[in-house]
């Protein structure tokens, strides 16, 4: 335990299991919830996830009824679709919220149910680069929230926190309250098994990292440490399953569940997170995918970052599963960043950004130290270094 005083707290219900989505009219009922709101994308629409969630609400008698489905979210939670949300709630007179999909339509949702809390007709009301609001200021948000992940990687379904992309700004803001997470969240495995295998590596690696980071905080604790390692474990052993057998259910609900458990490891620690402070760079300035820039980023910054990790490097290498780690420091890092990079390749990702084509980095030290999650500063020699090697450019470019 690296602190004597820490405070932990988690206020979302999770129910896991194959099927536990029939549950949701006797979920609703027990919020008090009576006109569903059902947020979900597109492409959940057309691969007809979304219809094994309306499904649940054919032929009910009584005064729970599904309103109304909103898909018109895309890949982050963008200020546009939340506006539009917001007042496709407020058309239909909904007050339950049920979120079906990945971080971005979490995220979006969250959002909406603050702004709707707070009375806001435009997300920009409220927002700016970050918004911490914390207890006793925060109120509780009396509006019934369900989230259904279909992806096992932001953990948005627990977290106390949403990350929306200000198009005027061009960055992602950062939302934070404790009363912002879901009521409830259901993790039914059968509603992850279409995920196609890449998008099922990048999102797992974004919920390895999670768990990385929340592991080497510098407010890290027992709790935050028995989440962030069975989550390691979890990941290791099943993403590279649930990326070579989609159907695998056993391997879809451990995802899910380690996803759950990264982020309450993260969230609870976050001191310095040098790793998504840099993805959220690449994401907002180029549209890497956030798990992708994650999965890129990790072995790359763990290397040219040692003194942060170095302090428990040797018992993260035995968790991860390095036989007989060396005792010297430098060289048991070494071999974790190796090993991290054997593990992309056996779920056969890239380790750079080589797809998205970027030809110049201009501004990106100074985007990346003014991120809302830059706490610990990366030093400028290390973003040029790290930013230059992923994207495949010299230094001096």
């Amino acid at each position: 335990m690296l602190l004597s005083n820490f405070q932990y707290s988690v206020r979302t219900a999770i129910h896991s299991g194959a099927g536990v989505r029939t549950t949701l009219p006797s979920l609703v009922h027990g919020l008090r919830g009576k006109r569903i709101i059902l947020f979900t994308d597109k492409g959940l629409n057309q691969a007809g996830v979304t219809s094994q969630i309306t499904e649940v609400f054919l032929g009910l008698s009584g005064q729970i009824q599904l309103v109304g489905t909103f898909d018109d979210i895309e890949q982050d939670a963008r200020a546009r679709n939340i506006n539009a949300a917001i007042q496709f709630v407020r058309e239909r007179n909904g007050d339950t919220l049920i979120a079906l999909g990945g971080g971005s339509v979490l995220d979006t949702v969250k959002s909406v149910r603050w702004a709707l809390h707070k009375g806001y007709s435009d997300i920009h009301e409220g927002l700016n680069v970050m918004v911490r609001e914390q207890w006793p200021e925060a109120k509780p948000i009396n509006i019934p929230f369900i989230a259904i992940p279909t992806t096992a990687g932001t953990g948005s379904e627990v977290s106390i926190s949403a990350v929306i992309y200000n198009e005027k700004l061009k960055i992602k803001a950062t939302l934070s309250n404790p009363y912002l997470s879901p009521d409830i969240a259901l993790l039914d495995p059968e509603l992850s098994t279409g995920l196609p295998p890449r998008i099922t590596a990048f999102t797992g690696m974004d919920a390895l990292t999670h768990a990385v980071e929340g592991y080497f905080s510098s407010r890290a604790n027992p709790l935050t440490d028995a989440y962030a390692l069975q989550a390691m474990k979890l990941i290791l052993e099943n993403l590279p399953i649930a990326v070579k057998d989609g159907r695998n259910v056993q391997a879809r609900a451990n995802m899910l569940l380690a996803s759950s458990m990264a982020i309450l490891a993260f969230t609870q620690t976050s001191s310095g997170i040098p790793v998504h402070n840099m993805a959220h760079v690449f994401g907002a300035k180029f549209g890497v995918p956030h798990g992708l820039a994650n999965a890129v980023l990790l072995p790359e910054v763990i290397e040219s970052l040692p003194n942060l990790y170095l302090p428990r490097i040797h018992n993260f290498a035995r968790v991860i599963g390095i036989e007989n780690p060396s005792e010297n420091d430098q060289q048991c890092l070494a071999a974790v960043v190796d090993f991290i990079r054997q593990f992309l390749v056996e779920i056969e990702l890239p380790n750079t950004f080589a797809d998205f084509n970027i030809d110049r980095l201009d501004g990106f030290v100074e985007a990346v130290h003014s991120d809302p999650t830059a706490r610990y500063k990366i030093p400028a020699e290390v973003v040029l270094k790290v930013s230059h090697k992923v994207s495949g450019l010299t230094v001096n470019a």
